[in-house]
């Protein structure tokens, strides 16, 4: 009896090993934790959002446990390429610049950059060059921060431009009447006038070109990207990723879907 469960122990093994690979891993995903409503603490204290959703629902796929670790949004670049996190899931729009340094999973959603004002503005503004002469903020290390400092000829026009840490520290200081405009993602801005109507509104001017949303990777993790978007994929295939996008945006954003 003892010589056939010393046989079978290999057996036993290699079935309760089976599928348990990822068990105990953990994966450090790097988030703006002031980034309403992709991710942000709610009233509880509690670290929420459509891409906090998103994530949660990827890792558990996979079989690993999401941590989420707030990064200084400026500062991605190092903490991509340090390994201080594993990936970036966060809204974060894919552009050349970035793809220096990271790549990309497939795009998920759609994304441009638009004005957000105080609800009682008067300011007339049909594009962007209509910015001139105008205290214009957006958020450091942002796509629209990206964009304006890209493009001397159009940031040189503004009365004062202001470049803040958080998105949230923005849109405050909008509010306070430190900026006029605050150029930031629409579906930031939409969020933002949804929550308090009586502060602020949309001016629907696109700033720059219309941009693509995807999670970022070292360029070393090729197989994490390919596991990550295993999973997504399956996220998209049943409904999933919809489902999350219709709790955060009452509407169906995510691409991709057949």
């Amino acid at each position: 009896m003892k010589k056939i469960f010393l046989l079978l122990l290999p057996v036993i093994f290699l079935l309760t090993g089976c599928g348990s690979t990822n068990a105990g891993k953990k994966l450090v995903i790097g988030i703006d934790d002031d980034f309403a409503p992709m991710s942000f603490y709610n009233e509880r204290n509690e670290l929420v959002g459509f891409e906090i959703d998103l994530a949660q629902e990827a890792c558990s796929r996979m079989g690993v446990t999401a941590e989420f670790k707030p990064i200084d949004w400026s500062n991605k670049r190092k903490e991509i390429t340090s390994g201080g996190v594993d990936m970036i899931w966060n809204g974060l729009d894919i552009t050349e610049k970035r793809k220096e340094y990271m790549i990309f999973s497939k795009p998920y959603m759609d994304d441009r950059k638009i004005v957000l004002v105080a609800k009682d503005s008067d300011l007339s503004i049909n594009s962007e060059y209509d910015l001139a002469d105008k205290i214009v903020g957006s958020q450091s290390g942002s796509a629209s921060d990206d964009y304006l400092k890209q493009h001397a000829e159009l940031k040189d026009t503004f009365k004062e431009y202001k470049a803040y840490g958080k998105q949230g520290e923005g849109v405050a200081a909008l509010n306070r009447g430190e900026i006029e405009i605050f150029v930031c993602d629409e579906l930031v801005a939409r969020y933002e006038t949804c929550k308090q109507p009586d502060k602020f509104k949309i001016i629907n001017v696109r700033v720059g070109d219309i941009t693509e949303t995807g999670i970022g990777f070292p360029k070393d993790k090729t197989e994490l990207r390919a596991e990550v978007q295993a999973a997504f994929d399956e996220m998209i295939a049943d409904g999933t990723a919809k489902e999350i996008s219709e709790k955060w945006f009452k509407a169906d954003l995510i691409k991709g879907r057949k």
